[in-house]
């Protein structure tokens, strides 16, 4: 299993023989809507998009997970899995091959991988959006991903899970989660023992302006999380990963700690 952090919530996903995209913002500003002067993202280090992609995977319909200028620049023949949401972005962007899966379904690719669609954060006042477990189906590999850090009790049934991907720092909005970070990540960590938890959301090279960003806290580290695993008797280990920088997590035995090494 490789991953490869291409901030905010996009990733490189290879697994299961595919390399998978995840929630990609590649190219241009991050900018819900028309508001600019709320907030707007903007990438510090100019990459080449991917290559290679078999399969683009989207949790959301928000722009920071579906990006419109982004999925502009991919080529349209890619096929895609998303939420029910993201679906109808990409769906008129003249996509061909697009599956739709709401929580608790699954889509198989080439009979190597496993999608599983679980529910994920909530946006806005009722619209619950997907989280997702990817699960090799010749070796049982399996990785979990949210990106806000919100975890269904369903998950549970799915344990354990190798990898996790999510929040592991908090993000408040005037003292509210904005998204949920150490306590969440925990709990999930309870349920899925997972060898690895990759933190996502709030790191990468880029850099964030406008009204919304002055009211925003970010709150803990990554070794104050390592320590909490610890002191609930979990081996995990937590993975800040690095912009741009591809590595491997080759799983081991559960009584061992993962081997990690970056090509």
């Amino acid at each position: 299993m490789y991953l490869t952090y291409l901030d905010s919530n996009s990733w490189l996903i290879e697994l299961g023989g595919k390399k998978i995209l995840l929630d990609p913002w590649l190219v241009g500003d991050l900018v819900f809507g028309n508001t600019s002067w709320l907030i707007r993202g903007s990438k510090q280090t100019s990459r080449p998009l991917p290559e290679n992609i078999d399969l683009i995977l989207l949790s959301q319909g928000l722009e920071d997970h579906a990006h419109i200028p982004t999925l502009e620049k991919l080529d349209r023949n890619i096929p895609v899995v998303a939420s029910v949401n993201a679906a109808k972005v990409v769906e008129k962007l003249g996509y061909t091959n697009i599956t739709a899966l709401p929580h608790g379904t699954t889509k198989v690719i080439d009979n190597s991988l496993e999608i599983r669609a679980v529910a994920g954060s909530l946006v806005g006042a009722k619209l619950v959006e997907n989280g997702y477990v990817l699960r090799e189906l010749t070796t049982g590999k399996s990785l979990y991903y949210e990106p806000h850090g919100f975890h269904s009790p369903e998950l549970k049934e799915l344990a354990p899970i190798d990898v996790v991907i999510t929040p592991v720092l908090d993000f408040n909005l005037l003292f509210l989660p904005f998204i949920k970070g150490q306590k969440s990540a925990l709990e999930v960590c309870q349920w899925l023992q997972p060898q690895v938890i990759v933190s996502t959301a709030v790191g990468g090279d880029v850099k964030f302006e406008g009204v919304l960003i002055s009211l925003l806290r970010l709150a803990g580290s990554i070794a104050d999380f390592q320590a909490l695993l610890t002191a609930n008797n979990l081996t995990t280990e937590v993975i800040d990963p690095k912009s741009g920088e591809r590595f491997e997590v080759i799983l081991t035995d559960k009584n061992q700690l993962p081997i990690l090494t970056v090509r």
